[in-house]
């Protein structure tokens, strides 16, 4: 016989973590709606050679559907004012990594890029077992540890197509005006990206995963535990008095 197993609290998540999650979220979510307010203004990328356009960055009935198109200062008015609130959010969640130690448990090692294919095969069925982990997996640690690269880039990107002149020394470090605002534009459509495959994530691993971003913690069965066979009862044979 098995009895089955009890369920058992882990804390996961600490407060920190969770509230640069939430606050993050929304903010980016705003600095990309109001940079394509921006970009509207000059919306000159798209994926072609020659006269030969495959993909324009966005048709005339993009901006329309969304209300976007002559929206200029009012998505730089949003996008400046939300800047510093990434900046700060991101920074407090970089120093907390750095001082509670988490980074140890965020940060790719040398097995990371070969275990994280490892996981690729698992969620897609491939592969019967995950390699294990701690508390991130392979994958995980790459994408967020990607996330906080892309951050770092975003502000100084930023800065540079906000002030080339102030900031020419880092325009030039980027490659100029023009190479800096491809970079900011390349690094929102890793957001984008990112934030597709992430909700993705949440919705196979399930309840129990978005739970811990919430709570802190995460709720797990423990293993059933084994019961032994009570050992059988062996009859006497009946006897009769003369």
């Amino acid at each position: 016989m098995v009895s089955p197993g009890k369920r058992k609290i882990i804390k996961k998540h600490p407060l920190v973590i969770r509230w640069a999650h939430w606050v993050n979220f929304p903010v980016l979510g705003v600095m990309i709606y109001s940079g394509i307010m921006i970009y509207w203004a000059n919306d000159i990328y798209r994926i072609g050679w020659g006269d030969k356009t495959v993909l324009k960055f966005f048709p005339d009935s993009f901006y329309s559907a969304l209300n976007l198109d002559g929206r200029l200062s009012d998505g730089m008015a949003l996008h400046f004012f939300f800047m510093w609130l990434f900046f700060v959010n991101g920074f407090i969640y970089v120093l907390y990594t750095i001082i509670s130690g988490e980074w140890r448990l965020l940060l790719p090692n040398r097995k990371s890029f070969k275990e994280a294919w490892q996981v690729l095969l698992h969620d897609l069925h491939i592969r019967k077992y995950e390699p294990p982990h701690i508390k991130y997996n392979a994958a995980q640690r790459i994408a967020y540890s990607a996330i906080i690269v892309m951050g770092f880039g975003s502000l100084i990107t930023g800065l540079s197509i906000y002030k080339p002149t102030q900031f020419g020394w880092l325009c030039a470090i980027l490659g100029g005006y023009e190479w800096a605002r491809v970079e900011h534009f390349a690094l929102t459509i890793g957001y984008v990206v990112f934030f597709l495959i992430h909700i993705i994530q949440v919705i196979i691993t399930g309840w129990n995963n978005f739970q811990a971003m919430v709570t802190g913690f995460e709720i797990k069965k423990a293993k059933p535990i084994p019961m032994e066979e009570p050992a059988p009862v062996e009859e006497k044979p009946a006897t009769t008095q003369a």
